[in-house]
């Protein structure tokens, strides 16, 4: 009995030295190619223990896929912020850019996730980052009408009148492709709110009030006159 104590002992010591050096281990064993892929699939499904697992087996958060995106960017993308958890405490990047120019930071305000917005924002984001459009995270969530994103997004400094490569504010946005609904309208009276120039003009010198006008959008284009608009 004495000997089966001190043989369980002995074999307990080996499998925690043995535990040290998983990563590597795993890594020859399957391929870090392999655990790479494994990890970007997990995420893109929102199976947080598997991506865990795949990141305590050797996979490299920053992996990326045929069209460059990592990890954390399939799991913002798809909303899945358990996920977004694991990888962010795992040090993921949420400013690794796709092919399409695509980061984890710049997909949530196209979700409008605001959950997503509070696991990304601790690793540091750059609100400057711009999306194929010249566009920061704020103007495609004011075009969706993401209203809940917008207020907490706007919470965080981000420049609220940028312009993109349209020539379009997020407020212009707001107005031009949005359908002058409430949703639109609390919007607008966030981005008022949050010193929104309410008189920046597109390319063609259109301001957000005449475009308000012609697309007969009354409640918007009462706030925009409210707030000192021309």
């Amino acid at each position: 009995m004495e000997r089966r104590a001190i043989l369980a002992s002995g074999l307990g010591l080996l499998l925690a030295a043995c535990g040290g050096q998983r990563p590597q281990a795993e890594r020859e064993r399957r391929g870090e190619g392999v655990l790479n892929e494994e990890l970007l699939a997990r995420a893109a499904r929102g199976d947080a223990a598997g991506v865990r697992d795949a990141l305590a087996s050797g996979a490299d958060v920053e992996a990326r896929d045929g069209r460059r995106r990592t990890a954390l960017l399939l799991a913002a993308a798809a909303d899945h912020v358990e996920a977004a958890e694991v990888l962010v405490a795992a040090g993921a990047d949420p400013n690794a850019q796709d092919s399409d120019r695509d980061t984890p930071w710049l997909v949530t305000g196209v979700t409008g996730s605001v959950a997503m917005l509070r696991v990304l924002l601790p690793a540091g984001p750059d609100l400057t980052v711009r999306n194929r459009y010249g566009g920061v995270s704020l103007i495609p969530a004011c075009e969706r009408g993401h209203v809940d994103y917008v207020r907490e997004v706007l919470k965080t400094g981000i420049d609220v009148d940028h312009v993109n490569d349209l020539g379009w504010t997020g407020l212009l946005e707001a107005v031009i492709l949005g359908d002058g609904g409430p949703r639109h309208q609390e919007i607008v009276r966030l981005l008022i709110a949050a010193g929104a120039d309410v008189d920046l003009a597109d390319r063609d010198g259109v301001t957000p009030l005449a475009h308000a006008v012609a697309k007969g959008q009354t409640a918007v284009a009462g706030l925009l006159r409210a707030a000192g608009a021309h």
